[in-house]
């Protein structure tokens, strides 16, 4: 074929540029200052690639757009459900629209349900009804719900000749660097589909017109290479990575959750007593928080939800006390104030009130009684 020198596909999709605009109605972001929007953004990310380029998006574009996306390959555990809710309502609250990519050719791609696109999106569906159950802000169209494949298809024309360019300007080694945001290691034997996953979800970024990717550490990787192709195509605006905390698993030495693994996670349509179960069984060494599961949920989940964390206790072992903030828990745990007797039955009661609405909702509605039902029954596959 004839070679030409073509302006990069992507610089169609000029989605970073930063325009200011006026509005006559104030909205709750509106009322905040700058600086106030910029700390609640920057508190859903562990990381943040860069900090001063995101207080100018803040600053300047009125409506900032943050993608995050997600392959239905199972149950939801809580970091999916809860974690994901709570900094959702953080970024609209700071005025951003949130784009949530159902990412269901990439799971077929990664073989997640065996491939099969039926089971996949009805994964999709189920996981759409919980965020909704949980109480994730959709009101208005704050948050807009894409299936990858419906608008993939529908604006084809933008999106192959993007992620061929985004392929061409990087060598192998680059891309299977990046195979880590699929759950797979460079050691892996990949098939060809998943050596092009990480094009395509870079393509992502600039498809969807995103100027934050809310993702996963896990993500990192091929968030950076969004940013590295900018610098390739000589374009300014480059995506801001927020990344968030990635919650351990509840076993010793578990470093993530696993949908495979039911008893490293929380599933969000678990029962009370299988919640109480395995808080119970989960590593909570006496006077240790580093590598705690226990604390770690505590700190991610309990307090940004309710503000305070509420141990019950007979007199004789310290009464009733309410933590206002997680420095002060952590400091009676360490000291041996606290014990994981008493810290456990608290953590499972905070977590049994937060997912009450979601089982009420799984147990009433016919649509989402018959997704969990179906789902539950689709056999987890890597």
């Amino acid at each position: 074929m004839e070679e030409n020198d073509q302006t990069p596909p992507s610089e169609e999709m000029q989605s970073l540029t930063v325009t200011p605009s006026s509005s006559s109605n104030p909205t709750t972001a509106q009322l905040l200052s700058l600086e106030e929007r910029f700390q609640l953004v920057r508190s859903v990310g562990e990381e943040c690639i860069q900090e001063e380029e995101l207080r100018n998006l803040l600053e300047k574009k009125p409506l900032p757009i943050c993608y995050d996306g997600f392959e239905p390959s199972g149950r939801m555990h809580i970091a999916q459900g809860v974690m994901k809710t709570i900094n959702v309502n953080k970024l609209t609250k700071a005025g951003c629209k949130v784009k949530i990519w159902i990412a269901d050719w990439f799971a077929q791609l990664n073989n997640k349900m065996g491939g099969d696109l039926k089971k996949i999106k009805a994964v999709g569906e189920y996981l759409i009804e919980i965020w909704k159950a949980v109480g994730m802000d959709i009101d208005g169209d704050k948050v807009e719900f894409l299936w990858s494949s419906d608008e993939i298809n529908s604006r084809a024309h933008e999106y192959w000749p993007l992620v061929m360019d985004i392929a061409r300007r990087n060598k192998l080694p680059r891309i299977l660097r990046c195979v880590q945001i699929m759950g797979r290691s460079e050691q892996d034997e990949l098939t060809a589909a998943q050596i092009f996953y990480p094009c395509m979800q870079c393509a992502d970024i600039f498809f969807l017109k995103a100027d934050i990717c809310q993702l996963g550490m896990d993500q990192r990787k091929v968030n950076v290479l969004a940013r590295e192709y900018c610098d390739d195509i000589k374009r300014k605006n480059k995506p801001i990575i927020l990344s968030h905390h990635m919650l351990p698993g509840l076993q010793q030495g578990q470093e993530k959750m696993s949908k495979s693994d039911p008893s490293s996670s929380i599933f969000m349509e678990d029962e009370e007593v299988e919640v109480r179960t395995k808080i119970k069984k989960a590593y909570c060494p006496p006077q240790i928080v580093e590598g705690n599961p226990c604390m770690e949920y505590i700190k991610h989940i309990v307090f940004p939800w309710f503000n305070e964390f509420k141990v019950e206790r007979n007199p004789q072992n310290g009464g009733e006390k309410i933590y206002k903030s997680f420095e002060e828990l952590v400091s009676d745990y360490e000291s041996g104030e606290l014990h994981p007797g008493d810290l456990k039955p608290a953590l499972t009661k905070a977590l049994n009130t937060i997912l009450q609405p979601v089982r009420d909702h799984f147990s009433k509605d016919p649509k989402a009684k018959d997704l969990l039902k179906r789902v539950k029954g689709y056999r987890v596959t890597r």
